[in-house]
């Protein structure tokens, strides 16, 4: 038996909820495929199997808060007989893993001691009792006749309810931090606070040229569509992840010790419009081209920003990009996220008195900074791949 373990999406995470299983016993999965949503500071995060077989049992019921590292369910490996499994796990077993009512930290009123019986999933009660519908009233069209969200939401949609009471009390929500953006904050603080109190941190700065990688840019930008065109930012990020090849002791986690990472996950940082940052990953980044990257950000960015990220895409990432962007500061000092090794920082692209061949002219220009691990890798390291960086920036052909 595999052991689906409930992931750890950042080093601010100790536990999540479990909102749904999107998989049964019974089902075959393969790797990517999403077999639960999970609700953590981040917001609902889909949450991936990175094995192939088929769901043995779920030993966790939806509702439950769950800390990182337990064991979720347990998936036989292809190439064993479900057979044999079904010897092993009675038929009724699926029924013990429907969500009952104790496992849901709620007041339980009179009216709802009589619901107790009825089967339907943490979340379609919570929606239910929020929106003062009998889950009695109501046939469930889930496994074992089990109530649904959705057939809750069809039961309120032909009440004509609209939604909670302005003034009603829900004991639901008194248990999370605040709004979204809030919950988020807090998650970064904590993240920061534990790099601060724990990564020896050394910073390094360097000016870059960019004239000849925007004339490029512009240049292959005015064969293109609007929708093809290719932004800044993915010169950078293909830059650095062609630099991290050479030097992998920065793309690397530190945990009682340093351990490289095979892969170049670049995640990058989004502000949310609410406040807050998110940090997805782009994964494979120094396999992919400019125009896969642009790609990529197209379809990660607005994700992150409505907190619909998949558990790859926060957990992943091998080292991290801040980009301040266009008429921002000039430079920027990021706070590694633990466990990584290092964060690079792009300020804003501006034109600035620059000396090239002993001439002095104005130059398109960025300034790159490089936080890094003292216990990982030093000084002389950080400053021959801001080198590394800069030789790769002015051949943005090769890119």
């Amino acid at each position: 038996m595999i052991e689906f373990l409930m992931p750890s999406l950042g080093a601010d995470m100790e536990a999540g909820t479990l909102i749904e299983w999107k998989k049964k016993p019974g089902d075959t999965v393969k790797r990517g495929d999403i077999i639960a949503e999970v609700e953590t500071q981040k917001g609902l995060i889909e949450i991936e199997v990175f094995d192939e077989g088929t769901i043995g049992e779920l030993l966790i019921p939806e509702g439950a808060k769950v800390p990182v590292g337990t064991i979720m369910a347990l998936i036989n490996p292809s190439g064993i007989a479900l057979a044999s499994k079904e010897d092993k796990i009675p038929e009724e077993k699926p029924i013990a893993i429907q969500p009952i009512e104790e496992r849901i930290s709620e007041p339980i009123s009179e009216q709802k001691t009589e619901e107790i019986h009825i089967k339907a999933s943490p979340l379609a009660k919570r929606i239910a009792f929020e929106n003062q519908i009998d889950l009695s009233q109501i046939k469930g069209t889930g496994p074992e006749g089990a109530i649904t969200k959705e057939d809750v939401e069809h039961a309120i949609a032909q009440s004509g309810k609209t939604g909670k009471e302005k003034n009603e009390e829900v004991p639901f929500e008194t248990e999370k931090p605040g709004t979204p953006a809030e919950a988020i904050r807090t998650a970064v603080a904590a993240a920061m606070s534990k790099s601060n109190r724990e990564i020896p941190h050394y910073y390094l700065e360097k000016r870059i040229d960019m004239t000849h990688a925007l004339a490029w840019l512009k240049e292959t930008n005015n064969k293109r569509s609007v929708k093809e065109r290719l932004l800044p930012v993915v010169l950078l990020i293909k830059a650095t992840a062609q630099s991290l090849t050479e030097f992998p002791d920065l793309n690397a986690i530190w945990d009682e010790g340093l351990q490289q990472k095979k892969d170049i996950n670049i995640g990058f940082v989004v502000s949310l419009r609410t406040g807050g940052i998110i940090v997805p990953a782009i994964h494979q980044a120094n396999l992919k081209n400019v125009d896969e990257i642009m790609e990529t950000l197209n379809d990660l960015i607005p994700r992150a920003r409505a907190l619909n990220l998949r558990s790859s895409e926060l957990s992943d990432s091998t080292v991290t990009i801040t980009n301040i962007g266009d008429g921002g500061a000039e430079s920027v000092f990021g706070v590694i996220y633990p466990p990584q090794v290092a964060i690079i920082g792009f300020g804003s692209i501006s034109e600035q008195p620059f000396a090239l061949d002993g001439m002095l002219g104005i130059r398109s220009s960025v300034t790159v900074t490089l936080a890094g691990d003292h216990r990982a890798t030093d000084g002389l390291t950080g400053s021959r791949f801001l080198v590394s960086l800069n030789s790769h920036l002015q051949n943005p052909e090769a890119l």
